[in-house]
């Protein structure tokens, strides 16, 4: 370009600009890879999720029976005056609950409902997180992408003012990828 309308756009600084594109893409790349591996683990934590839930409500069936089982007997046990058959339903009464107690709390095993219940809230968190990240990165990825075609319109346009504008968004994509990385969940998207 000439006649005062700018600075000239010269052979030099398009060797620049494409250094420029080059880590851009380089950002992207990176940027799309971390989007990738948030997602992938956002997907596994939830099904990891789904599972203790599922795992939880047949502890929650199975403790909500035997709890009836134990009512009902102790029910029947007014009725019965065989002392031997009392003595053999209080003890299955004894078992039924210990039973029910192991369903809602069996810390030697890990999967009481008090530990799946805990155990579904941190594979919760887990998948929270991670998609979180992923929308930091999914916002990092599109400011690097319009960056890089910024800087592809320098080169064929000559306007040198889409450099800052090309800057702009390379920054703010690298803070979007830092925020994904370093605190996704400081700020509600």
């Amino acid at each position: 370009m000439s006649g005062g309308q700018g600075p000239d756009i010269t052979q030099g600084s398009n060797k620049f600009i494409a250094l420029m594109i080059a880590i851009l893409a380089l950002a992207l790349a990176f940027s799309e890879a971390l989007g990738n591996n948030a997602k992938t683990e956002s997907l596994a934590a939830n099904v990891e999720a789904s599972n203790i839930w599922a795992f939880f409500q047949a502890k929650t069936i199975r403790r909500t029976t035997i709890q009836g089982f134990a009512e009902e007997m102790e029910v029947m046990l007014l009725t019965v005056a065989d002392q031997t058959a009392k003595e053999a339903m209080k003890k299955q009464i004894d078992r039924w609950k210990a039973m029910a107690e192991r369903y809602e709390s069996d810390p030697k095993e890990n999967d009481g409902r008090k530990e799946l219940f805990a155990r579904a809230k941190e594979q919760e968190k887990k998948r929270d997180l991670n998609h979180a990240k992923d929308e930091w990165f999914e916002f990092s990825s599109a400011a690097f992408q319009i960056a890089i075609v910024l800087a592809s319109a320098v080169i064929i346009t000559g306007v040198a003012a889409l450099i800052w504008l090309v800057g702009g968004f390379g920054i703010a994509g690298l803070t979007l990828m830092g925020i994904g990385l370093f605190a996704p969940l400081s700020l509600v998207i």
